[in-house]
Formats: structure tokens, sequence, C-alpha cells
């Protein structure tokens, strides 16, 4: 296949069902109303569902990558954290240009958004909660944020612990591409119990949505801590979806 093909293709090795979250996650009630209760309806595939949209980082403002700062120029509290990755397609290809969505809670485990309302954690007036970074030539991304806090899921009888998570969106090179996640950190105890993290039944597949470690001596700068999390876009390697 080559680069002109590969990069319009609409046919792909679908992924085991096991290597991606469950539908509905018990003692999640979120998920009962995230979720179609309905069988998909599938529909021909055009040539807009393959290749659009395109040159996204040509029309929006794609640098937002330091989710640290505001502005005005306000340091958020908490851990530094560096987080660096690739973009790749099914078969370990890049996939270039594409726009990475980016939002957590705050160190103490609060979300800017009106749902969290009524958070018993404090607000940071320095840290906004979301931004964006563009993919390279070779498909690596990176930005600069702080680590997010735990916190626990409201409303539920049985209290769990969500374990620090940042979200993902991503856009690939077109809407079959479309990829909604959720990247861990690597051995943090919560995540043993994380509903969401272990609704996915395969090992392997819950191992594709924890980032790994990265060494100081390979950071940019000492007062971070780094991580490294590769993301894949459909097929059979594909990074389990998040709800």
């Amino acid at each position: 296949m080559d680069s002109g093909s590969r990069r319009f293709a609409d046919r792909f090795t679908p992924y085991d069902e096991r290597s991606q979250p469950a539908m509905q996650v018990e003692g999640y009630k979120e998920t009962l109303v995230r979720v179609p209760k309905r069988a998909f309806f599938k529909r021909p595939v055009t040539l807009s569902e393959i290749t659009g949209p395109l040159n996204l980082g040509k029309k929006l403002d794609a640098d937002l990558s330091d989710l640290s700062r505001t502005k005005a120029g306000g340091r958020a509290l908490g851990q530094l954290i560096w987080v660096t990755g690739c973009l790749l397609d099914e078969d370990g290809e890049p996939v270039r240009g594409s726009i990475i969505e980016v939002w957590h809670a705050n160190a103490a485990g609060r979300y800017i958004h009106k749902m969290d309302a009524n958070s018993p954690f404090p607000e940071d007036p320095n840290f906004f909660g979301s931004g964006r970074c563009l993919t390279d030539h070779e498909g690596r991304y990176r930005y600069l944020t702080i680590k997010p806090g735990a916190y626990p899921v409201p409303n539920h009888p049985e209290r769990w612990w969500r374990p620090p998570h940042i979200h993902l969106s991503v856009f690939g090179e077109g809407f079959m591409s479309r990829l909604v996640t959720q990247m861990f950190f690597p051995e943090d105890h919560l995540n043993a119990q994380d509903r969401i993290l272990n609704s996915v039944p395969d090992p392997k597949g819950r191992q594709r949505m924890i980032a790994k470690g990265v060494p100081m001596l390979e950071l940019p700068r000492a007062d971070v801590v780094g991580f490294s999390h590769d993301i894949v876009v459909r097929g059979h390697r594909s990074t389990p979806f998040g709800l």
C-alpha cells in the first residue's frame, strides 16, 4: 500500500472487542446515557468520512500545548509533567498534522466544568483545564501540564475513586479515525480498582491506556516528570476508547 492509498484507506483490520471497554460500566451510571441503547446503523462510507477533516492544523491555532499556565502567565498548582508520544495508524505509520485535544482535572481532582460545580475540591484560578497540540512529520506530539488529582465518583452508593487520568481526543486522518480515549499513569494504586480502565477485558488492551515513565536524563528540563504514551487509531492495535 503506497502512502497515498494508506492515507485514504477505508478498510482496516478490525480490533478484538476484548481490547475495548464495555459499553456500559457497572457502578458508573453515566455510561447509561452516553451509550446508544440500539444497534448501530451501518451507513455507506463516502469520501467525506474517509478523508475529512483535512489540514486542521492550518485552520486552527493548534499549539495550545502548555496547560500549566494561563495566557496571563499564572502558574497552575501541581507537579509539572511533560507528555510525549506518537500518533500512529494500525500499520505503525505516523499520522501527521493531526490535532490532539487534551483535558483533565486540576491537581486537586476538580474539573473546570459546570458539572463539577458542587465538587468538594478547590478550584485553581491558574488552571484552564484543556489544550491541544499538533503532530509533526513523524507523528510525534508533546504537551506540558500538571498531573491531575484523583477524585471519588459522585452519586454512587458504592464509592470508588477515579485514578489520575488525562482525556484525549484525536482526529486522526479523517472522521473514520476519530478516537476519544484516556491516558492513565503507571503504577498508580487506584488503577487496579478503576471501573473504566478495568472494563477492558484484555490486559494488553488495558496496557495501551497506561503511559510509560521517561528517564529524567531524557527530559528537556529538570523541573518536570516525564511520561510517554503512543496512540494508535483504528485497527487491531487500536488504543481503547475512553468513556
